[in-house]
């Protein structure tokens, strides 16, 4: 039995399978397949941490299994729901079987990821960047009112047990100074001004910020694209023609007066366009795929348009909680 993530019924199903197998005289078992918590990594090892990040919403807390401990006199990390549910699971073992098969629910799982591990540096710092994105995440997520705020708090006391800080995420710093220098440079103007940075694989690291023309998101890929593609800054990539026909187009879906830019998604159309002429976009454009995987980070909650191209580009996104706009009809 698989399910698609935590509380969403495997075991229940799985229990209900073994009585209906007992009653047409199936003898079946049980067993599960879960990475984590990892059963023989100490509690507060960062991996650990970082599923109980991962699961706050859920309340999820790991804990020592008081029955592996019990029964065999070592110590084994589990987490809540498991240690909960054993007395009953065992009882009903013992029910429809004569015994129980289980001493312990650490006993019912397979897990060997800790045995894989070569490098427990390099874990670590995995597991600190993941409790922090878990926090940029929830943050948001708060501020759009999907998440509680006990949600928030419990990944903020997570991070401070792992003495690490927003701006430990690399990117973090370049984001917020991107914006900043937008915000210099458009002093007097109205709107917000919002800025991204990105981290590509060899450590460098690109900023955008949004313009009249562009969201941040947009302007961010398109450096980076021209960085890998060694293609000067004074070149540009865009058509004023393809640009100016998807604004004309926005202009009559949207209110009179409010400004126009091209999202991440439409700038990605652009491009793709811009290729079939210009030599130089083409030369960009293959270089998006060097994208996958990289780190980045807004200092705005992306709009759906630049959500659906990052999504696409399949980069590791993190964003403090801040609207683009002041108008959240049009986001």
């Amino acid at each position: 039995m698989a399910g698609p993530g935590p509380g969403s019924g495997k075991l229940a199903t799985c229990l209900s399978q073994l009585y209906h197998d007992h009653q047409q005289g199936v003898n079946s078992g049980y067993a599960k397949f879960e990475t984590f918590p990892i059963w023989n990594m100490p509690l507060k090892h960062p991996v650990n941490v970082a599923y109980e990040a991962a699961t706050a919403d859920i309340r999820d807390f790991n804990m020592i299994d008081p029955f592996h401990l019990e029964a065999y006199g070592k110590t084994a990390i589990n987490y809540n729901r498991d240690v909960e549910v054993f007395p009953v699971l065992k009882r009903i073992f013992t029910k429809i079987m004569g015994k129980s098969i289980y001493n312990s629910p650490t006993d019912m799982g397979v897990n060997r990821a800790g045995f894989g591990i070569v490098d427990d540096a390099i874990i670590q710092e995995a597991a600190r960047q993941e409790i922090i994105r878990r926090y940029f995440r929830y943050r948001c997520e708060y501020v759009m009112g999907f998440a509680d705020k006990e949600t928030v708090q419990k990944v903020e006391l997570l991070m401070e047990e792992m003495h690490v800080k927003p701006e430990d995420r690399v990117v973090v710093g370049p984001a917020r100074e991107a914006a900043q220098e937008a915000k210099d440079k458009g002093k007097g103007n109205e709107g917000i001004f919002c800025g991204a940075a990105l981290r590509l694989r060899d450590g460098t690291i690109i900023t955008g910020k949004n313009s009249v023309q562009m969201h941040a998101a947009s302007s961010l890929v398109l450096n980076a694209i021209k960085h890998l593609a060694e293609i000067p800054d004074k070149i540009h990539l865009l058509s004023p023609m393809v640009i100016n026909s998807i604004s004309n187009l926005d202009k009559y879906f949207r209110k009179p007066k409010k400004t126009v830019s091209l999202d991440l998604e439409e700038t990605l159309i652009s491009l793709s366009f811009s290729a079939t002429t210009n030599p130089a976009a083409q030369m960009a454009l293959e270089k998006l795929k060097e994208l996958e995987g990289c780190e980045i980070h807004m200092t705005h909650i992306p709009t759906p348009g630049d959500e659906k191209g990052l999504r696409k580009l399949g980069v590791n996104l993190t964003s403090d909680p801040n609207f683009s706009t002041n108008s959240l009809a049009i986001i």
